[in-house]
């Protein structure tokens, strides 16, 4: 990492945006119809749609720090129709219930940019697709294995690229296949958060920022300024439910890094292509995510240390100089045009990951407690499906509405044990990712089509697969 990189910060996004005008703190104790714990995508998402459905309740928003300080603000900018659990669903409720929630959330991504468009909100929205490469044997056979499920679970637009079709879209280096999908796009992530804050205030809901929550139970949110009494009390937490009272085992906070070039030049351009400006995966155990900016950067990341001991969190994004020149290699194997290309930035943040890797959205109608996360990365559009079903749910119990499509989903109400402790969940992560570098080592070396098998161990140990 050379001097001149920006480290921490929270992240790129907010270097370029700037940090918000910070709103006041909880002034004491309060009520409210609905409290919502967390102002990233989820608890935003979710007051913004209760909000429109029922403009007559009063909605309160609490935010630790600042609305998209965690997740929300840091991510590599993929809305795609991603979403975690959903072949484990499928075995549980069977596939047409699975079937019926990757059609949910296809439709999320259209759901996203229609609400952008129609709040007004600049997020640098392009809408390119996701590109996801295989640069080994062992990774192309994964990956037919991936088209094909994902096209068993309706995505009947989703094309198998060969090597120089994959070529034609991005140029990435040794990339002999791909999959690539219409439904996905890239955002500004922090664009994205502030423009739908802004959105949620201007329809009457408060939020109050820099108000930590310490504990939440039936009916009441606690924080040191006060306590927030409400009949529905929604914990939209994600990587930062483990510093909650009560919840240290219930999600794990998975660390994942991100490096950001300086704007690439013409030239560099013009070997690599991206003129599509597709979101960019791939299919490695220790995989990567990447997109071309608006203002022709390359945005990088992946996994640096998975796993803080005892679920602990980074400090406003800081990053280790070794994950950072690891994710400049990764970048420079993937194109090696930019060998010479200077980062200017580098920073981390935490995502949710439950026990079995299933996102989940839950009300419990007895105690009015309700929660929705768990997205295993894949939280930037998932979010948005979770405000809308949280929105049902709520008003389903209040009897102002009936079921509907998105509470019928597979995915809620799913309940999952809880995480190790400490140190087995310190060991179990490290091992886990320790084992997942060496798998993508070896496949690169032995060329065979077979997934290594480490790393088949893995996935079931980690409760992935």
């Amino acid at each position: 990492m050379t001097s001149t990189t920006a480290n921490g910060g929270i992240s790129f996004w907010y270097a370029r945006e700037g940090l918000p005008t910070p709103r006041e703190p909880l002034p004491g104790d309060a009520s409210a119809d609905v409290c919502i714990v967390g102002g990233g995508y989820t608890g935003l998402w979710t007051a913004y749609y209760l909000k429109k459905a029922a403009p007559f309740l009063n909605i309160v928003v609490l935010e630790g720090k600042f609305c998209g300080y965690g997740a929300s603000g840091r991510n590599g900018g993929w809305l795609y129709n991603g979403i975690a659990g959903r072949d484990r669903y499928a075995r549980l409720h069977g596939q047409d219930s699975a079937v019926r929630l990757q059609r949910a959330m296809n439709d999320t991504v259209d759901e996203v940019i229609r609400v952008v468009a129609e709040e007004g909100i600049d997020a640098d929205v392009h809408r390119g697709g996701v590109l996801e490469v295989a640069h080994t044997p062992a990774q192309a056979a994964r990956l037919r294995a991936y088209h094909a499920a994902e096209v068993a679970f309706g995505e009947k637009e989703r094309v198998l690229l060969g090597a120089r079709e994959t070529a034609e879209r991005i140029r990435v280096n040794g990339a002999i296949a791909s999959s690539w999908t219409p439904h996905g796009a890239r955002v500004q992530p922090v664009k994205l958060v502030k423009g739908l804050a802004a959105a949620v205030e201007a329809l009457g809901v408060t939020i109050h920022e820099s108000t930590p929550v310490t504990e939440i139970r039936p009916r009441h949110a606690v924080t040191p300024y006060g306590t927030v009494r409400a009949p529905y009390i929604l914990r939209c937490t994600e990587g930062f439910t483990a510093a909650l009272k009560g919840q240290r085992r219930a999600w794990l906070p998975m660390n994942s890094s991100m490096i950001a070039t300086e704007p690439l030049p013409p030239e560099v351009w013009a070997t690599i292509g991206w003129e599509g400006r597709e979101t960019l995966g791939d299919m490695a155990h220790a995989y990567v995510y990447a997109q071309r900016t608006a203002d022709d950067r390359i945005a990088l990341g992946g996994r640096g240390v998975p796993y803080r001991f005892g679920s602990r969190t980074d400090h406003d994004g800081r990053t280790q100089s070794v994950t950072v020149e690891a994710l400049r290699e990764m970048l420079v194997r993937l194109f090696p045009t930019t060998a010479g290309v200077r980062i200017a930035h580098a920073w981390s943040g935490v995502l949710g990951v439950p026990r079995d890797w299933c996102a989940t959205v839950t009300l419990d109608r007895s105690t009015g407690l309700g929660w929705a996360g768990g997205y295993v990365g894949s939280g930037v559009a998932t979010a948005n499906l979770a405000g809308r079903t949280l929105r049902d749910l709520i008003q389903q119990d209040s009897g102002q509405a009936g079921a509907t499509d998105l509470t019928a989903l597979p995915w809620v109400g799913h309940r999952v044990r809880k995480w190790e402790p400490e140190p087995l969940r310190w060991l179990g992560v490290q091992t886990m990712y320790a084992a997942y570098r060496g798998a993508d080592r070896r496949e690169s070396l032995a060329r065979s089509a077979r997934t290594d098998r480490v790393a088949q161990i893995a996935d079931r140990v980690s409760g992935r697969h």
